[in-house]
């Protein structure tokens, strides 16, 4: 893994236009290749020749995860107020230094003359970005929409599907409640029947939640709507599973992955959905105001747009681009994520967060009195970085505030019908102190008591 190679790896596309082509700051080019240099010399190196980024074995990925030397250059490359603990990653994530570089050079050269630079030279390089998304997902380009967030992306799909009064939807009662609220108000003002299921948790036996699905389908079902990943305690679905059900039923599948699209590796086909929303200034780590909508070729026709198509546009996934003026920036940079992504390796990142989470949560498990019960699924495929415990006899608000307003550490306590507690989502840039620190304070809150 040479140096020619992983700036090339970088950049994304070597057969890129100038430009085209993302621009970085030197400094974080410097730590990304140190980091690559400590992957070099730990053996790293690229399993295919022709590929533009890290592709690494289950084995030596989960042998990086550890490697504070290959990290420590990689968390360098954030701008960051390290008098705070930031453990809420998982709403939205601060971005690269170079990511945010280049976003601010965009925007000043859009303001020296938007109608020009900004709508002639900057707006059509998001097919360069659509390019590098569609390549990323393993779709075809033609299928890729560049959205703003999920809750966009969903809601399109929500509010753009035909159905009629009467037509059942299905949804768990640990959907995203934005997604959620778009279904009430399609039941309130077309009459749909929105239908909850529940599942237990944690969950390590995924036939239980493809069982709860199955169980609250009619002859009325029209759509599924599930997260790839819940929101709540970080619990990853079946998709594949609950996908293959609904689809030998005729019932459409709304894939909500707000939290798993660069978090963990996976493909389109990998799942076989038809429907796919994300957000990318999670874990992708791209500016905030950046997501992305997927649809199935032969299935753009069936959904209507939020905002009204142009002539012509309808077989058009740009057609769910149709908002107006809007920044180039941001979605520019998102090809400059991409490359920091592609360079650290979706298979590195993944065990990391996940040894991050295990650091905290089972550390909390170890010494907590038997006081702590952690609600994702460790050990196992169906949990991934975003981690979610409760402990006996103290209200996650209590405690997530005490946390906050006493210790500067930031966290997402959750009180959900059926379970509450405190989500822990930490990130590439999270240092092992900080992620001890948090662990200490929540035991002296529990041997101690919270003041």
């Amino acid at each position: 893994m040479d140096r020619r190679l992983f700036v090339s790896a970088l950049a994304g596309a070597t057969a890129l236009p100038v430009v085209t082509s993302p621009r970085f700051a030197p400094g974080a080019i410097r730590r990304l290749i140190d980091a690559a240099d400590v992957a070099r010399s730990r053996g790293a190196r690229l399993l295919d020749p022709d590929a533009i980024a890290w592709r690494g074995t289950a084995a030596e990925d989960a042998a990086f995860a550890a490697d504070e030397d290959f990290w420590e250059p990689i968390q360098r490359a954030f701008d960051l107020d390290r008098t705070w603990i930031n453990l809420n990653n998982g709403g939205c994530s601060p971005a690269p230094s170079h990511v945010m570089a280049q976003l601010e050079r965009d925007l000043r050269f859009s303001n020296e003359l938007p109608v020009i630079q900004m709508w002639q030279t900057l707006e059509p390089r998001i097919e360069i970005v659509r390019r590098e998304l569609a390549r990323e997902f393993g779709c075809d380009t033609e299928e890729m929409a560049i959205t703003r967030n999920a809750s966009e992306a969903l809601l399109t799909l929500i509010h753009g599907i035909d159905l009629k009064a009467g037509d059942e939807v299905l949804l768990s009662n640990q959907n995203y409640g934005r997604m959620m609220n778009g279904w009430k108000q399609r039941a309130r003002r077309q009459g749909i029947v929105v239908k909850e299921i529940s599942f237990p948790v944690p969950c390590t036996t995924p036939q239980q939640i493809v069982d709860a699905f199955a169980a609250g389908i009619t002859d009325r079902t029209r759509v599924i709507e599930i997260t790839h990943i819940t929101n709540l305690t970080g619990q990853i679905l079946p998709v594949k599973e609950i996908i293959q059900m609904a689809r030998a039923r005729n019932i459409d599948v709304f894939v909500d992955g707000a939290h798993a699209f660069a978090q963990f590796p996976f493909t389109r086909d990998e799942l076989g959905v038809d429907f796919y929303g994300t957000s990318l200034h999670k874990w992708l780590l791209a500016p905030i105001g950046t997501g992305f909508l997927y649809v199935r070729r032969n299935r753009i026709a069936d959904i209507w747009p939020l905002y009204a198509e142009n002539d012509g546009q309808t077989k058009d996934i740009r057609k769910f681009e149709e908002i107006g003026t809007h920044p180039a920036a941001n979605h520019n940079a998102v090809s400059v994520s991409l490359a920091f992504h592609r360079a650290i390796g979706v298979g590195r990142k993944s065990a990391r967060l996940m040894y991050l989470r295990d650091r905290w949560a089972k550390r909390l498990h170890a010494e907590g009195q038997e006081r702590v019960k952690v609600l994702t699924p460790l050990d196992s495929k169906w949990g991934g970085g975003l981690g979610f415990f409760n402990v006996e006899g103290i209200e996650p608000t209590k405690l997530g505030g005490w946390l906050m307003s006493n210790h500067r550490v930031v966290q997402t306590p959750i009180v959900h019908p059926e379970f509450k507690g405190i989500r822990v989502t930490p990130n590439v840039y999270t240092t092992l102190d900080e992620i001890d620190r948090f662990a200490e304070l929540v035991l002296t809150a529990i041997h101690k008591g919270i003041p």
